[in-house]
C-alpha cells in the first residue's frame, strides 16, 4: 500500500511559554482496490521537540516579535530543517497572549517561517481540540470506548475538550490559569489579570504570602468544578471567567486528564510556592485536590498543544475533488456557509442566496460551504449546480466550493461546464462551520486528495 509523507511544524505562542515541534505525517490510502480511495493520516512521528521558552514580552500589552523570531530561527537551525521543506502545520496563539496588541502582526510574520503552508491560528475551540489530541485524550477514548475530558491549564486560560470513542463532542474555554497573578520570589505582586481583579483585593506592589493567595486559588479551582458540572455556579458574576459556555455534564462514566503547564505541578513534589513567578504551583496543588475526576495520566502535559498543532492540525479532504487552474496553497479563506434547507431552493433563489452570502466579503476570495447529499441524482445535481453557478458567476478570483458529502468531483465538473475558463476548486469530505477559515495545500497522492486546515482567527 503506497504512502506519502508530509513534514509538519507546530508553533505554540502561549501565555507563559513558546514551543515548537517538528513532525512527519504519513498519508496512506486505506481503501481497497475496488473502492473509492480513502486517504487518511495513518501515522504521526515527532521528529524534534524544542526547548520550552518563556514567551518574550515587551510589556504586558505587547509581544516581543524580534525575540520570538530569534527563538523560531534557532529551533529551525537546531533541528537542521529548512523552512522551505515544511509542508503543513499550525502557528497557535493561546491564552492571554492572543490579547496582546500586536498578536495578529506577530502571527502574520511567523506564518512565513515554515514554508508555503503553515497557518496562523487562534480560537478556543481549536485550541481545546488540539491540546486534547496532543495529550492523548482522543486516542484513549477510542482505545477504551469511553469518554475522556481533557483540561489543558496554561498561564491564562484552561481549554477543555471532551472526546467520546475518539470523536470530539464538546469544547469549552475558561479564563483560569497560573499567571492570572504574577509575583516576584519575595511575594511582591507585579500583575493581576483584569478578569480576576473584581474578585480579589490584590494590586501591583502588594507583598503576599501563599495564605493571602488561597482565596484566589480556591476561586479558580471552584470555577473549574462549576464549568464541568461538579458544582452549580454559585455566583453569576463568576460567568466572566467563562470564555465559552459550560460543558453539559458531568458526563456519566467520563474520565478526566490534565495537560498544560499547571498539570506538571499537580503532584506532591516540594516546590517553592512562587517558583515560576505566578500562581502555578498553588493552583496545581489545589486542582489535584479538586472534585474533578476520576483521572487518567495525560500522554503529554506542557507540550500537549504544540504536539497537537504539529501532528493533528492537518486534515485531508475527500478523494473525489475537482480543481482547475488553482494556484496552491490557499490561505486564510473565510467561509460562507449555506443552511441545509437553502441548498434545495430553486436555482434562481439559490443564486440570489449565494450572492447575498458572499456579498459580505466585498468580492474577495471566500469558500462557499454546503452539506450536499451522497444520493444526488443527475437532475438534482444539475439544479444545484445551476443555482451555485448563478451566484458565483462574475466574482473576481477563483471559485471555491467545499461540500461535506463525497460529491466534490461531480459537482465540480458540473460547475466547470457552467463557468468555463474560471479557476475552480470543489473539494469534499470537509465540514466547515460558519465563521471558520480554511487553508488548502497543494494536492498529494497524485492529485487525489488535498491537505486542509480548518481554523478560527479570533483576537
Amino acid at each position: 500500500m503506497s504512502a506519502e509523507t508530509l513534514l509538519s511544524v507546530g508553533i505554540d505562542l502561549g501565555t507563559t511559554t513558546t514551543q515548537l515541534v517538528f513532525s512527519r505525517l504519513t498519508v496512506r490510502n486505506e481503501g481497497s482496490a475496488f473502492s473509492v480511495p480513502n486517504y487518511t493520516v495513518a501515522a504521526r512521528e515527532v521528529l524534534r521537540r524544542s526547548a520550552v521558552h518563556f514567551t518574550p514580552l515587551r510589556s504586558e500589552r505587547e509581544l516581543d516579535a524580534e525575540a520570538i523570531a530569534r527563538i523560531v530561527d534557532a529551533e529551525y537551525a537546531a533541528a537542521g530543517i529548512d523552512r522551505r521543506a515544511v509542508q503543513t502545520g499550525a502557528v497557535i496563539i493561546t491564552g492571554e497572549t492572543a490579547r496582546r496588541e500586536n498578536a495578529r502582526a506577530v502571527l502574520e510574520a511567523l506564518s512565513g517561517y515554515a514554508g508555503d503552508f503553515v497557518v496562523a491560528t487562534a480560537g478556543p475551540a481549536l485550541e481545546s481540540a488540539l491540546a486534547g489530541r496532543g495529550a492523548g485524550a482522543a486516542d484513549y477514548s477510542q482505545a477504551h470506548a469511553c469518554t475522556v475530558v481533557n483540561l489543558d491549564i496554561g498561564g491564562g486560560t484552561t481549554n477543555i475538550a471532551r472526546f467520546t470513542n475518539g470523536a470530539l463532542t464538546d469544547t469549552a474555554c475558561l479564563n483560569v490559569g497560573g499567571r492570572l497573578v504574577k509575583l516576584e520570589p519575595d511575594g511582591r505582586v507585579t500583575y493581576v489579570s483584569p478578569v480576576l481583579r473584581p474578585f480579589v483585593p490584590y494590586a501591583p506592589g502588594d507583598r503576599l504570602t501563599p495564605q493571602d493567595l488561597a482565596p484566589a486559588v480556591s476561586l479558580l479551582t471552584e470555577i473549574l468544578e462549576e464549568a464541568l458540572g461538579f458544582r452549580p455556579v454559585s455566583d453569576p458574576a463568576r460567568l466572566r471567567f467563562f470564555v465559552t459556555d459550560r460543558l453539559p455534564g458531568p458526563a456519566p462514566g467520563a474520565v478526566y486528564s490534565f495537560s498544560g503547564g499547571v498539570a506538571d505541578l499537580m503532584d506532591d513534589r516540594p516546590r517553592e510556592p512562587f517558583a515560576y513567578g505566578d500562581l502555578g504551583v498553588l493552583l496545581g496543588r489545589a486542582v489535584a485536590k479538586s472534585a474533578v475526576g476520576p483521572r487518567i495520566p495525560a500522554r503529554e502535559t506542557i507540550r500537549a498543544t504544540v504536539i497537537g498543532a504539529g501532528c493533528h492540525a492537518t486534515e485531508l479532504s475527500g478523494s473525489t475533488v475537482y480543481f482547475d487552474r488553482i494556484a496552491f496553497p490557499l490561505k486564510n479563506l473565510p467561509v460562507a456557509a449555506l443552511m441545509p434547507e437553502e441548498e434545495h431552493l430553486p436555482p434562481a433563489e439559490l443564486a440570489e442566496t449565494v450572492r447575498a452570502r458572499l456579498a459580505v466579503f466585498e468580492g474577495g476570495p471566500a469558500v462557499l460551504a454546503l452539506q450536499g447529499r451522497r444520493d444526488l441524482h443527475f437532475a438534482a445535481l444539475s439544479a444545484l449546480a445551476d443555482g451555485l453557478a448563478g451566484g458565483l458567476r462574475g466574482r473576481d478570483g477563483p471559485v471555491l466550493v467545499a461540500v461535506a458529502a463525497d460529491v466534490g468531483k461531480a459537482l465540480g465538473q458540473a460547475l466547470a461546464v457552467r463557468l468555463p475558463g474560471v479557476p475552480l476548486l470543489c473539494l469534499d469530505g470537509v465540514q466547515l462551520p460558519p465563521g471558520s477559515y480554511l487553508d488548502v495545500a497543494a494536492p498529494i497522492a497524485g492529485g487525489q486528495v488535498l491537505p486542509v486546515v480548518i481554523k478560527t482567527l479570533v483576537f
